[in-house]
Order: C-alpha cells, then structure tokens, then sequence
C-alpha cells in the first residue's frame, strides 16, 4: 500500500509540473508588446487620414471653367459653307426659320444664306460653347439639304450616336435603263410602303433621291 501511494504521488506531482510549464509558455506567448500596439494605433490613424483626404480630393481639386469654342480654337474664327442643289432651294426657303432656330438659339452660331453662291454659310462666334457645335450644325444642314425634314435632321444636334450614310443602287448592282427604274421603284415600293415598313424596322430614315440611297440612323 505505502508503495502504490508513493508513485501516486509521483505522477501527481509531475503532472502539476508539467501544467505550470504549460501555463508559462501559454501565458509568454500572449505576451503583448505595448510598444507593438501603440504602433498599431498610429499606423490605423495614419490610413484613416489618407482615406481622408482621398475622398477630399473632389473638394481639394481646382476647378477650371469650360472652355468656349472660340478658346479652344486660339481665338480663331472657324467657317462652314453647305451648297444648296437646285432642287432643295424652294424648300430650304420654306424651312429657314425652323432651320435658322437651333443653330441660332442652340448652337449659338453665326448663319446666312449667300445667294450668290447658293449656299448656307456658318461661323463661330465669341458665344460659341460647344467645340463641335460647328460641325454639328454643317451635318444638320447637309441632312436637309440631302432630302430629310427639318424633324428628323435637327435630330443630329440632339444626338451622338447619329451618322448619315449614302450609296448609290448601281454600286449593289450594275443596272441599266429600265432595270434600274424597276430596282428604285422595288426600294421604294407603292406609295412608298416598302421604305417606310424599312424605316420602322430598322429605327432609321431613308430617301430615295433617283438613283442614290440616303440613311440617317445609329449603327
């Protein structure tokens, strides 16, 4: 009996120590440097500002005011000139005032008509904010001039993704004479059906003017 109790006690002792050596490397190993976590609190500050200061930097920003065409261009007045065909003068003569309204008004053009040389003239002026407004306006007016109302060209000025594309029906096919006739007359159908089924399928506009096909429309 005494020596069943003496390696009881043995093994009881060895156990004690063995759980104080474990507490004392669990209790060095959590050991926290304050030294460690003051450098941790100023470097989570230090990211915060930055944070900060990047999200001030729309404030921070100067800003610059917008340049009129007129900057942009070196104070350099710049010229269009749009030649009316013979067929569009009584028409454009018409339209004038609904021509004339949002290159004026809108554009913030200079516009005359030269009757000399029968063509509509264009120029940039001090008002001029938009740098293409110039370009925007010559497309506008050679639309017209093309055969489309005045409804669906202005449309040039409201839009970007708008272009004008042309060609001729001998390029898809080499007819002559007659054939020709029929092939134009088959585009444009009876009473123009055939174009306007075309127009609203394809959210375009087209004219047929004798042998060659105007489209105004987005691709």
């Amino acid at each position: 009996m005494t020596m069943e109790t003496e390696q009881d006690e043995r093994l009881s002792t060895e156990n004690n120590s063995n759980m104080d050596g474990a507490m004392e490397l669990s209790s060095a190993s959590t050991t926290i440097d304050p030294r460690v976590v003051e450098s941790r609190i100023r470097q989570s500050a230090s990211m915060q500002r930055d944070a900060t200061m990047e999200g001030n930097d729309g404030v921070d920003q100067p800003v610059f005011p917008k340049l009129s065409a007129a900057q942009a261009s070196g104070n350099k007045i710049e010229y269009r000139r749009i030649r009316c065909p013979p067929h569009r003068y009584t028409p454009l003569r018409d339209h004038w005032e609904q021509i004339l309204t949002p290159l004026v008004e809108y554009l913030k053009l200079q516009v005359r008509f030269n009757t000399k040389s029968r063509s509509v003239e264009m120029k940039t002026s001090a008002h001029t904010i938009d740098v293409g407004a110039l370009q925007k306006g010559a497309d506008f007016v050679s639309a017209f001039m093309m055969g489309f109302e005045v409804q669906d060209a202005v449309a040039l000025l409201r839009l970007d993704d708008l272009y004008v594309e042309s060609f001729k029906v001998t390029d898809v096919k080499l007819l002559k004479g007659d054939h020709l006739s029929r092939a134009v007359g088959r585009i444009a159908g009876q009473d123009g059906k055939t174009r306007f089924a075309i127009e609203n399928a394809t959210r375009t506009r087209i004219v047929v003017a004798d042998t060659r096909i105007y489209m105004l429309g987005s691709y």
